[in-house]
């Protein structure tokens, strides 16, 4: 079981040197190269260019790398992919993909500007629209790994109020995490808005996690910190891990139809759950 930490992804604007200097030194699992919201009209230009320097710099050690374009139908989306394309960046981020006929098109584009086969495509989920059509998103392409949720987006389409619960979104999150699970994506949870709230942020990473997203896309070096911890799994939940296999193993070598953990049952979701948690503890370890 490989897996690739997703904890903590850090949108970064482009058109600010001075962040992507420091994101050279902030310990996120992944970078988003923003050249869509964080950048003026007038920057755009200046911003591709600087995102792909930065990715073809080699700078960023064990970060993964991604660079989110501007929407299908701007008037920079066409010149942002074949520029970042060009970069070999990890993947792609392209905002408000709302069908499977879109991604499609998308990774047809890749292929005919020549991008890299292991380049992949990260579909950010921020309609409701794409929250009803989710599966067939998630289905449309293998080279589609990643499926980002854009919150505050969707909660303006949705008419929807923004309150700690996030009552309002509780359908959408738990159908794009269906949606990401049943066709092997890795799926994100949104940003959190106030930098100055960190309690509240904390408690939202955790909400995120119970409900089974794989990591949280941030806004601020501050929050990375925290979306680590959360995700990582802890001293504690790595040895019960490693107690649960051994014991399980060693019922089955006993020939054992019934697997007792602490006095309750066991099987073998058990051993997998256990599984990936020995998998990401490794793999954050190996970053």
């Amino acid at each position: 079981m490989t897996f690739r930490p997703r904890r903590s992804v850090l949108y970064m604007p482009a058109s600010n040197q001075r962040a992507l200097e420091k994101a050279r030194t902030i310990d996120c699992d992944a970078i988003i190269f923003d050249l869509e919201d964080a950048v003026a009209p007038d920057a755009k230009p200046q911003a591709r260019q600087a995102a792909c320097d930065a990715v073809a710099s080699g700078d960023y050690g064990y970060r993964e790398l991604v660079v989110r374009v501007n929407g299908v139908g701007t008037a920079w989306h066409d010149d942002d992919l074949a520029a970042v394309c060009a970069a070999r960046p990890a993947a792609i981020a392209v905002p408000k993909v709302s069908s499977p006929e879109q991604v499609r098109q998308l990774v047809d584009t890749f292929e005919r500007l020549g991008a890299d086969p292991q380049m992949n495509l990260w579909a950010m989920i921020e309609t409701p629209r794409a929250i009803v059509d989710a599966d067939a998103i998630c289905a449309a392409s293998e080279r589609l790994n990643v499926v980002v949720l854009g919150t505050n987006d969707l909660l303006n389409e949705l008419r929807a109020q923004s309150v700690p619960s996030r009552r309002p979104l509780q359908y959408a999150l738990s159908a794009a995490i269906c949606a990401a699970r049943a066709n092997d994506k890795v799926v994100l949870d949104g940003v959190f808005n106030d930098v100055r709230d960190i309690g509240g942020f904390e408690q939202e990473c955790v909400d995120g996690r119970v409900l089974g997203f794989d990591g949280k896309t941030l806004i601020h070096p501050g929050q990375v910190g925290i979306a680590n911890r959360v995700w990582a799994p802890s001293a504690d939940d790595v040895a019960r891990a490693r107690e649960l296999i051994d014991t399980f193993d060693q019922a089955l070598a006993e020939g054992r139809g019934v697997v007792t953990f602490h006095g309750k049952m066991i099987e073998n979701l058990h051993v997998e759950t256990a599984r990936r948690v020995l998998a990401m503890h490794e793999a954050i370890r190996a970053r």
